[in-house]
């Protein structure tokens, strides 16, 4: 499950409604086929502040994966090293989604 019942409140929605919403939010983003479309989609839904974290690891995932050292990638996005620790992980997954469309942009066939 990609998605956890509790944050900082007890949620008070159960599991399964929790899976379903979720999964009705995966169909509404793979609906999306125009650029501009998913941009207002993400500015309904999204806060200013969780747009710039998005952006930021996405960001983090590139400068990674182009082998730009994590300490200055923490220097140059202002984020600790904590936060890289975790795309770091997301890029040795072999199968793993975002490292495979990564080596399809820098085309590289996952030679990384």
């Amino acid at each position: 499950m990609a998605v956890k019942g509790k944050g900082k409140q007890e949620a008070r929605i159960s599991e399964a409604e929790l899976n379903e919403a979720y999964d009705d939010l995966l169909k509404l983003f793979t609906d999306v086929e125009d650029v501009d479309d998913m941009k207002a989609l993400f500015e309904d839904m999204f806060t200013s502040a969780e747009l710039k974290d998005f952006t930021i690891r996405w960001k983090l995932m590139n400068e990674l994966y182009e082998h730009i050292p994590q300490r200055t990638i923490a220097s140059q996005l202002g984020i600790s090293l904590c936060r890289i620790t975790r795309g770091s992980k997301m890029l040795k997954k072999k199968d793993g989604y975002v490292r495979r469309k990564l080596s399809e942009r820098y085309d590289d066939h996952l030679h990384i």
